[in-house]
């Protein structure tokens, strides 16, 4: 009677196939198998197919047809060991292409766990685990630090203002040039909008000076959506853009579409620049003369003149009525925030003016208003329904000389008109980044409404408030 071979223990299950003998065998079943190989050994070998070469598995069942002649037949348990051996190294491999280090065959693992013991000690084991879970864990990217932004209160949300962005969040597009201005213009270093403006138009020149257009496009296309804007869009994140800016951005995107497809690229880059200067010279460099002496002729000898805060066309008019021989009074009442009118009541002590008084805020402005006889004050803007934008401030000054029955003036270029509308500071203004709290901010500029004010100057004469929007239309036909 035959007996069944004892089960491998686990050692011998994990070697490979061909030190384990199949488990159902008998010992009638090798005796028959020894007595066939001596058989073989003395008869010359005979073809046969496949199903014939392999040994009978018990109960005389046939072997598969696709199994290959000459191999011994896997038990269940190492066909499942040997497949958790490909899929393991299937596994490895496509770790080991996506840059992460392999983990070791699961069937080690497994025989380790089920049998109790393992080829190699415990402590072996858990240092290796170890060394693969730092071999595994990625390495974090560094993260950009977080830009804190102040909060601002829900009723001042929608205005904007000023900030200086680092380098490794400006865009790659951005022109160096364009970069040191914004930074400027962040720091208000650069402040007052005709100067922002005219420096913007310069900078914008020397980026078009060094630009080529590429082959299979023309510089219309290409320049103002792939070069133009991402310069703009930086400076108007540093700052959020003045009135003046753009005006003139508008006006240079509409000379740019009107270049001709077929022209070279040097004739269409001098035509620009060519432009750019022409507009310079007409919109800023000509009228801050002719309004300082259209603001001249009101200023009448022994005459006293107040101002408020420092504007150049105020001091531009100054220096000229000293120049054309008259005695002035000067009154400068400063912004107790942002106080430039100190050295400006420094130069104009240099000029030669003999008596100037200063008042460091508002507090002796109903004083000094009986002492005036007209007021002057430059503007950022002027709305199309009259009103005039100024700096914060203005608007107190305004109203105190209406109220005193003293003159209001404002001085403003054209290249500030706006055909906007406003009736109040809330509307359009900014808001001073270094005071800016929960509980509240300080505005940079102030609303003058069009009653408060006398009489409007800009290189295109005297004009009423009432008359700007028909100024404003009658430059746009000129255009």
């Amino acid at each position: 009677m035959a007996t069944v071979a004892p089960a491998p223990g686990p050692a011998q299950a994990g070697q490979g196939p061909e030190a384990t003998p199949p488990p159902e065998a008998t010992v009638q079943d090798t005796q028959d198998e020894n007595q066939a190989k001596t058989k073989d050994d003395l008869e010359p070998p005979k073809p046969a197919p496949a199903a014939q070469s392999a040994k009978p598995a018990k109960g005389g069942q046939q072997p598969k047809a696709d199994q290959p002649a000459g191999e011994k037949k896997l038990s269940g348990a190492e066909l499942k060991k040997k497949a958790k051996e490909e899929k393991a190294a299937r596994r490895a491999q496509a770790k080991a292409a996506s840059g992460v280090a392999p983990q070791g065959p699961p069937g080690q693992q497994q025989g380790q766990d089920k049998g109790g013991k393992g080829t190699k000690p415990k402590q072996d084991v858990q240092s290796g685990s170890q060394n693969q879970r730092q071999a595994v864990k990625p390495v974090a990217a560094p993260v950009p630090p977080k830009e804190t932004k102040p909060k601002v209160p829900v009723i001042f949300s929608h205005l904007s203002m000023a900030k200086r962005i680092s380098l490794q969040q400006t865009d790659k597009d951005v022109d160096p040039r364009i970069t040191l201005l914004g930074q400027q213009m962040a720091a208000f270093v650069v402040d007052d909008s005709t100067t922002r403006t005219q420096a913007t138009l310069l900078a914008i020149k020397r980026v078009l000076a060094a630009y080529s257009t590429p082959q299979g496009t023309t510089f219309s296309r290409h320049f103002t959506a792939h070069v133009l804007n991402p310069q703009i869009d930086y400076l108007a994140a540093c700052r959020p853009m003045c009135f003046s800016m753009g005006n003139a951005i508008r006006w240079l995107k509409l000379q740019i579409s009107k270049v001709d497809i077929d022209l070279a690229d040097f004739e269409a880059k001098r035509a620009l620049s060519e432009a750019i200067d022409n507009y310079i010279r007409d919109k800023i460099d000509v009228a801050g003369p002719v309004i300082a002496e259209k603001t001249n002729a009101l200023i009448k000898d022994k005459d006293t003149i107040l101002t408020y805060g420092h504007h150049f066309l105020v001091e531009r008019t100054l220096w000229l009525a000293k120049e054309s021989g008259k005695d002035v009074n000067v009154i400068v009442i400063d912004d107790p925030f942002n106080p430039v009118g100190s050295e400006f009541a420094k130069r104009l002590r240099a000029y030669g003016f003999g008596k100037i008084k200063y008042s460091p805020n508002l507090g002796l402005l109903p004083d000094y208003l009986k002492l005036a006889d007209l007021v002057l004050a430059g503007a950022e803007a002027t709305f199309s329904n009259g009103a005039t934008y100024a700096r914060a401030g203005t608007a107190d000054v305004a109203m105190y000389a209406k109220k005193m029955n003293v003159k209001f003036v404002s001085l403003c270029e054209t290249i500030n008109y706006t055909d906007r509308v406003s009736v109040d500071s809330l509307t359009y203004n900014e808001i001073d980044p270094e005071m800016c709290t929960e509980d509240g901010v300080r505005l940079l500029f102030d609303t003058v409404l069009p009653e408060h004010i006398h009489r409007t100057i800009n290189e295109m004469g005297l004009s009423e408030p009432s008359s700007i929007s028909g100024m404003l239309r009658k430059q746009e036909e000129q255009e």
